[in-house]
């Protein structure tokens, strides 16, 4: 069971830390919640915690995981001839997973995209949702700050493009 001060991931919102339990009357019903606060926008978040499993609701990554993800974001994507609502529903698939290896594939695939050709309105959105999900979590896991996590994801990719 998760206690107060735990670093969490909520998926499609990114990471947070529980501040307090905290007994409320929602649609006239009595529960427990999580209460989380985001670090990237300062958001408070209210979770049932009698669906916490279910929403896939999960500790932060450690240190050990970290070196994966950055493994993962410097890796060179599968490129798929797939039309745009395919790429876009297949990206969208793993940023509601809540799994941080497969945001951070969509994270490098509309990074690297975005370089060659400018992304739509939706895929950039996309990359945004999936970015910031991305950041919130490493700024916890790492213990660093927002812009620290910014420039160094952005440095990774500014190493990755071809011809540097």
């Amino acid at each position: 069971m998760l206690a107060i001060g735990d670093k969490v991931v909520y998926p499609m919102h990114g990471a947070g830390v529980i501040e307090a339990v905290e007994e409320h009357e929602v649609l006239g019903q009595r529960q427990f919640y999580y209460i989380l606060t985001m670090p990237y926008g300062g958001m408070r978040v209210m979770i049932p915690m009698k669906s916490a499993d279910s929403i896939g609701l999960r500790e932060v990554i450690g240190e050990p995981e970290v070196s994966k993800v950055i493994d993962v974001l410097r890796t060179a994507p599968i490129h798929t001839n797939a039309n745009w609502n395919r790429r876009f529903n297949t990206h969208l698939a793993k940023i509601k997973s809540g799994n941080i290896f497969e945001v951070a594939e969509v994270v490098r695939s509309l990074m690297l995209q975005d370089k060659a050709k400018k992304l739509s309105t939706g895929e950039r959105r996309l990359l945004d949702t999936a970015r910031q999900i991305l950041v919130s979590e490493l700024v916890l896991a790492c213990n660093k700050d927002l812009g620290s996590v910014e420039t160094w994801i952005d440095g990774l990719f500014q190493e990755n493009t071809p011809g540097n």
